[in-house]
């Protein structure tokens, strides 16, 4: 493998070096045959709930119109860093570029951003459908529905923004070694020639701002939620409620479980190997489980899937009756 300090005429670094998953051949060829594996199934189960929601009406609706789009979203999100990890774990070289390392940061964290808009988007939904039944048509229309996505994708490139900018500030003279397979904020700016504490206060803060404000208000809407569930006679209604809710919650968990260990928990930046093993999680696992979360946990969903998945079968089996 190269590993060089690329500097340019000025002195700055004009590409890093992600180290990636240092180990033998033989397992780094396995780690890219599971990582390909789980990102292909990734890429097929949301783009399955987007085919489903698409092609059945009946799931015309603003909750799943939001899963939708939440599809799309962690489509985009695994894109953004994990294409880039499997070429460099076949690679020699492992280099990104410093543009491409900005663009990866800034795209990534926009995204992990937008998710947690669209996880509050969801939980709004899901109150107002439970705790407000009468009132839900009136108020979750189809406008603010789309009020809503237009917010969270906006709402995500646009918080991460100024940490962006503020990176692209930062001084690399060198080394240009990231012991880690994506471009991340704590590693890039250990990499700083010159200490830089606005840049890090600007960035824990606008991190923590997303994560704490955006986790608060969907723990206190599942909490209402949950509430008017329990009051509900026991019956298919409530089943179907608590259903919903729960695969939802799960998604939460999965998500702010992972991002809070390693950005708001003291000692997770650590040890690279925890780092790398907790981002994996939360970029790629996370990401792979919620198709099966919200498809298997929904009688609508699942129909849905069937038809989109089985219809051809079910045609060339009724020719062959014919």
């Amino acid at each position: 493998m190269r590993i060089s300090e690329a500097k340019n005429i000025s002195g700055s670094v004009r590409e890093f070096i992600l180290l990636g998953f240092p180990c033998r051949r033989e397992i780094q060829i396995l780690l890219f045959v599971i990582f390909s594996l789980i990102y292909l199934l990734t890429l097929m189960g949301n783009t399955s709930i987007i085919c489903a929601v698409w092609s059945s009406r009946k799931l015309h609706t603003p909750m799943y119109i939001l899963l939708a789009n939440f599809s799309f979203l962690e489509i985009c999100y695994v894109s953004s860093d994990v294409p880039k990890m499997l070429a460099n774990i076949v690679s020699q070289t492992k280099s990104i570029s410093y543009a491409g390392c900005l663009l990866q940061f800034y795209f990534f964290f926009s995204m992990c951003a937008a998710e947690g808009y669209f996880l509050s988007a969801m939980s709004f939904d899901r109150f107002l459908a439970i705790c407000r039944p009468l009132h839900y048509p009136t108020i979750m229309t189809y406008h603010l529905c789309a009020r809503l996505v237009v917010f969270c994708w906006l709402s995500g490139f646009l918080s991460i923004l100024m940490p962006a900018v503020l990176m692209s500030r930062v001084p690399f003279c060198g080394p240009n070694i990231i012991d880690h397979f994506f471009c991340d904020l704590g590693p890039l700016l250990a990499l700083s020639c010159v200490p830089v504490p606005k840049t890090t206060l600007t960035c824990a803060t606008v991190s923590s701002l997303i994560i704490f404000i955006t986790f608060l208000y969907i723990l206190g809407s599942y909490t209402l939620v949950l509430r008017a569930v329990l009051r509900v006679p026991a019956g298919s209604g409530r089943n179907k409620a608590f259903s919903t809710c729960a695969s939802h919650f799960l998604v939460v968990s999965l998500f702010y479980g992972s991002v809070m260990v390693m950005y708001v928990s003291p000692g997770s930046r650590s040890h690279p190997g925890t780092q790398k093993f907790v981002t994996l999680f939360y970029c790629m696992v996370t990401p792979f489980f919620n198709p099966l979360i919200y498809s298997l946990r929904n009688k609508d969903m699942k129909d849905a899937l069937k038809k989109v998945l089985g219809a051809p079968s079910k045609e060339i089996s009724k020719n062959k009756e014919k």
